[in-house]
C-alpha cells in the first residue's frame, strides 16, 4: 500500500469487552501488522450516561491478554492524543458549527415530546416519520424559522441539537472491501443528529473528525454500522476530506445460527462471551471470561479469527504470526459466522497440548490445595501423562487424581467388569511379583509383569482389569504401568491389597 495503513480500534467503555468487540479489534490488529501499520485504541465515550467505571480498563487489559496491544493509544506513542473522546469534545463543536456555516448542517429546538407526537401522527396514518427533507420546514429548526428566531432561542439557552442537512434526490455509490458496491437513495436518509443538547457529539460526528484528525486509513468495524455508512461517507465530502476504506464484518451468530449473539445465549449454554471475568461496579453481578474458564490466549484469537474470516484452505491451526501473514480483508465473509462453542474447546483442546508441561504444573498446583506439598516435576510428569485427554486445567484433577491420592472407593460397574472369581489368588501373586522386581522401570515393570502373565497362560485382561481398578479406583487412566513407577512400589503393593481388602 503506498500510504502508512493506520487503523483504530474504538469501544465505549459501557461495560465489557464482547467476544464480538475483540473480533473487531483482532481483524484491525492483523490488517494493520500485515501491513506494518499502527494499530490505534480510541476510547468513544461520548455518552456519559452510559459509562462504567473500570470498562476502560478491562478493555486494555483484555487486549493485553489477547495478545493483540494497541500501538497508539492513551498513555502509549501519543502522536494524536488525547484517545477519550471526552477529552476532546472542544474539537467537535467547531467542526459541527463549520457545517452550519457553510448550510450543510442546522440547529434544530425540536422537543422529545413534539417529535413523539410527530411519529405517533405518521403512525396512526400508516407511515414512518422520518426527519428530514419531507418535513424540516414544518419542524422548529434553523431553516424553517427566521433568523431573529433562532438567534433568540440560542440566546435564551434553548435546548437544541445540529442535524446534517441530508441531501434530496440523489443516488450516493458507496464502497466496501467486504461487501463490495453499496448505492443508497438520499431522500430516505434522515437528517442525523450530530451534537446533542448535553454539549457532546454524537458517535457519528465525533467518529468522522478522529478518524480524520488521527490519519486513520481504513475503518474495520461491525456490521452494525453499515447503516451508518452513508452517513459518514457524506461528512467525509461535507468536510472536503479523503475518506478512508471501510469494511464492515459480519455479524457473529448464536450457537443456532439465528441472531447474533449475547450474553445471554453463554449463560444458557454454559459458556463465556467476554475475554476476562467481569464484575459489574453496580449490580456486583460476575460474568464468566475465557481466561478464567481457562482458555488459552492462542485459542482465543485461533478461534475468533474464523469467525467470518476463512484462509482458503484446510489449516485450522494458526499462531498470531501466522495468521499476520494469511489475513487479507477480501476473504472475510459477508454473512454471519455462527459460534460454535464445542469448536472452541476444539481449538483450546489443540493448545493444551503445546503448553510446556512445568507451566502447567504450575497452574494445577495453584489451583488445588491439595497439591500444595506435591513436589512440583511429579505434577509435571503426571500431566505429561494425562493432558492428552484434557481440554482446560480444570480437568487434570479427574483425570489424575490417583498420582496423588490413594482411591479409597471402587466405581461400582468397573469392580463388576474386573473382579472375577480368580482375581483374590491373581493379586495376590502380582504383589509378589512386583515385589520382586528391583529395576523399578517403566520398560522392566513392562517386562516382568507381561512375562508372568505370558508364562503363566493367564489371560491379560484378567490381571490388568483388577490392577487398574486398583490403582486408580476405576477403569480408565494412562498406561497402568506409568502409573506404578509414578507412585512407586510400596504404594503399588498397598493400593493392591486395599482392593483385596474391600473386594474379598
Amino acid at each position: 500500500m503506498s500510504k502508512n495503513v493506520r487503523v483504530r480500534f474504538a469501544p465505549s467503555p459501557t461495560g465489557p469487552l464482547h467476544i464480538g468487540g475483540v473480533r473487531t479489534a483482532l481483524f484491525n490488529y492483523l490488517f494493520a501488522k500485515k501491513h506494518n501499520g499502527t494499530f490505534v485504541l480510541r476510547i468513544e465515550d461520548t455518552d456519559q450516561n452510559r459509562y462504567v467505571e473500570g470498562a476502560e480498563d478491562y478493555i486494555v487489559k483484555s487486549l493485553e491478554w489477547c495478545g493483540i496491544p494497541f500501538d497508539e493509544g492513551q498513555g502509549k506513542n501519543e502522536k494524536f492524543g488525547p484517545y477519550r473522546q471526552s477529552e476532546r469534545k472542544h474539537l467537535y463543536k467547531e467542526y459541527a458549527d463549520r457545517l452550519i456555516a457553510e448550510g450543510k448542517a442546522y440547529y434544530a429546538f425540536d422537543t422529545a415530546e413534539e417529535l413523539d407526537f410527530h411519529r405517533k401522527d405518521h403512525e396512526a396514518k400508516g407511515k414512518t416519520f422520518i426527519y428530514n427533507w419531507h418535513n424540516r420546514l414544518k419542524l422548529s429548526n434553523s431553516l424553517s424559522l427566521s433568523e431573529d428566531e433562532v438567534n433568540a432561542k440560542l440566546e435564551a439557552g434553548d435546548d437544541y441539537v445540529i442535524r446534517f442537512k441530508s441531501p434530496q434526490d440523489e443516488t450516493l455509490h458507496l464502497k466496501d472491501i467486504i461487501r463490495g458496491d453499496i448505492k443508497i437513495d438520499t431522500n430516505i436518509l434522515d437528517d442525523k443528529v450530530l451534537f446533542k443538547a448535553d454539549g457532546m457529539p454524537t458517535y457519528h460526528l465525533a467518529n468522522i473528525v478522529d478518524d480524520h484528525l488521527m490519519e486513520i486509513t481504513h475503518v474495520i468495524r461491525g456490521e452494525e454500522w453499515l447503516p451508518s455508512l452513508a452517513l459518514h461517507i457524506q461528512l467525509y465530502d461535507a468536510f472536503g476530506w479523503e475518506a478512508p476504506e471501510f469494511a464492515h464484518l459480519p455479524l457473529i451468530l448464536k450457537p443456532t445460527g439465528k441472531g447474533k449473539l449475547s450474553k445471554r445465549d453463554g449463560d444458557k449454554l454454559g459458556f463465556p462471551v467476554f475475554p476476562l471475568e467481569w464484575k459489574d461496579p453496580n449490580t456486583e453481578d460476575v460474568s464468566r471470561g475465557y481466561k478464567e474458564d481457562g482458555y488459552f490466549p492462542e485459542a482465543v484469537v485461533n478461534f475468533l479469527a474464523f469467525l467470518g474470516w476463512n484462509p482458503g484452505t484446510e489449516q485450522e491451526i494458526f499462531s498470531l504470526e501466522n495468521l499476520t501473514q494469511a489475513f487479507d480483508l477480501a476473504k472475510v465473509n459477508k454473512a454471519g459466522a455462527r459460534f460454535d462453542p464445542d469448536k472452541t474447546k476444539w481449538f483450546n483442546h489443540h493448545y493444551m497440548q503445546e503448553q510446556d508441561n512445568y507451566d502447567l504444573a504450575v497452574a494445577f498446583k495453584n489451583s488445588k490445595t491439595e497439591l500444595s506439598e506435591i513436589d512440583t516435576q511429579y505434577i509435571e510428569l503426571a500431566i505429561g501423562l494425562i493432558k492428552e485427554r484434557a481440554t482446560f486445567v480444570s480437568d487434570f484433577w479427574d483425570l489424575s487424581h490417583f498420582f496423588f491420592v490413594t482411591p479409597t472407593e471402587y466405581d461400582e460397574k468397573s469392580a463388576k467388569k474386573a473382579w472375577k472369581e480368580d482375581s483374590l489368588d491373581l493379586m495376590k501373586e502380582l504383589i509378589l511379583v512386583i515385589e520382586s522386581v528391583d529395576d523399578f522401570t517403566v520398560e522392566n515393570l513392562q517386562t516382568v509383569i507381561k512375562g508372568w502373565i505370558t508364562s503363566n497362560n493367564i489371560g491379560f485382561g484378567k490381571v490388568m482389569m483388577p490392577l487398574r481398578l486398583a490403582l486408580v479406583g476405576a477403569l480408565q487412566g494412562p498406561d497402568v504401568f506409568d502409573i506404578i513407577y509414578m507412585i512407586g512400589k510400596n504404594e503399588t503393593v498397598q493400593r493392591i491389597q486395599n482392593l483385596i481388602n474391600n473386594l474379598k
